[in-house]
């Protein structure tokens, strides 16, 4: 791979998302961190995409990649998160706190993080995007952007109102590539029309393309039996134009060892395998699962504690592979210690970070149905929410 690993052009197509990092009991594995960091830089890529909220991920990096490589050996991306800050101050505070908990002089890749209709004029309100700017000239930042998870409306604003950032990170995959909902397609039709390089996030939409319904991993192994579904989703979004890096949220060595065998020597998706690509979303487009990733933002603030995320992903166990009875009793042990789903008391704040825009009181609803309750007449907190389901 030629170039400084600085250079937009030359990161390579693959970035290791450090969002999902192996764990140790509650902690980050730094040892088995240590060792996908050092496969991910023998096979030529550079690219590492952390944040200020995700918590360890920082001090993890410097741990892992930090002390023991060459500073100009990689490249580094991290985030400042204005819902997370009470005041201005605060919020730039992040960018220090960044830099401390890494032992960096400069970040290579800073990014406004998650914005959406209801949180950008906050950063607006709070001059982030000035502030930015500012950290670009002070050298302070080799570039800057912002990850978004919103339609093509906002987004064509902002990068008519900040044509100065030098790229912006959307979530790209097959499966919600014409979901009305994430509107994949759109946002990153808009973002080339601006002539940004685009960073994907959630190629694998948070796993779920790693083990995809029955039939799609059949059409896969028909044609390529060696092939993890996972492979296909990294493919597809690495195979567009202008895309400056696909970041994995690898959480072992084994997912690291899989995305290398086949983005070391990245080879672009043949028509044939377009065509199976596009099976699958017809497929994927009638199934009824939960399009949760697991980023977990909606248990962050809520009250009552809920493991929506797990939760979920139970219940698509359920829903994708049939298994009636083991998700039942994963129900039953989940929650066994803490909250269930019908300990929601509707008060929507898990919506309002949900970057999927997943309707999560009516999902829950759904939950408590299926695990808790046999009666249909049955509803959680009916006096806020009466609507039958």
């Amino acid at each position: 791979m030629s170039g400084k690993p600085t250079d937009l052009e030359n990161t390579g197509k693959l970035g290791f998302g450090l969002m999902r990092l192996p764990k140790k009991l509650l902690s980050i594995d730094i040892e088995q961190t240590k060792q996908m960091v050092d496969l991910f830089m023998e096979a030529g890529f550079t690219y590492f995409d952390t944040a200020h909220v995700y918590l360890g991920s920082e001090e993890a990096i410097r741990q892992a990649l930090v002390e023991r490589y060459p500073r100009d050996s990689y490249t580094i991306a991290t985030k400042l998160f204005a819902m997370s800050a009470f005041s201005e101050s605060s919020a730039k505070k992040q960018f220090d706190t960044s830099l401390r908990r890494m032992n960096l002089d400069y970040i290579d890749y800073y990014l406004l993080h998650c914005l959406m209709d209801n949180n950008y004029k906050k950063y607006e309100r709070y001059h982030l995007w000035d502030y930015a700017a500012k950290l670009k000239a002070d050298g302070l930042i080799r570039h800057y952007g912002f990850s978004f998870h919103s339609g093509p409306k906002l987004l064509d604003r902002l990068l008519t109102e900040h044509p100065e950032v030098d790229f912006v990170q959307l979530q790209l995959n097959y499966a919600d590539w014409e979901n009305k909902n994430v509107t994949s397609r759109e946002n990153y039709e808009v973002a080339r029309r601006h002539g940004k390089k685009i960073v994907v996030m959630e190629p694998v939409k948070g796993g779920a393309l790693a083990n995809p319904p029955k039939e799609v991993r059949k059409l896969f192994a028909e044609y390529a039996p060696e092939m993890s579904p996972a492979s296909w989703a990294i493919r597809f979004a690495a195979s567009l134009d202008g895309i400056l890096t696909v970041l994995s949220g690898m959480s072992n060595i084994d997912q690291m060892k899989d995305n290398l065998s086949y983005m070391k020597h990245f080879q672009p998706l043949n028509e044939t395998e377009r065509d199976i690509i596009h099976q699958a979303q017809r497929i994927i487009g009638s199934s009824k699962t939960i399009p949760c990733t697991a980023c977990r933002y909606c248990m962050k603030g809520c009250p009552k504690q809920v493991p929506i995320a797990d939760i979920f992903s139970v219940m698509n166990q359920r829903i994708g592979s049939g298994q009636l009875q083991q998700s039942m009793e994963q129900y039953q042990a989940l929650t066994a210690t803490g909250s269930k789903a019908s300990d929601c008391i509707g008060c929507g704040q898990c919506e309002n970070v949900c970057p999927q825009h997943i309707a999560i009181i009516q999902q829950l609803k759904h939950c408590v149905l299926t695990f808790e309750n046999t009666d249909e007449s049955y509803l959680p907190f009916p006096d806020r929410f009466p609507e039958q389901i």
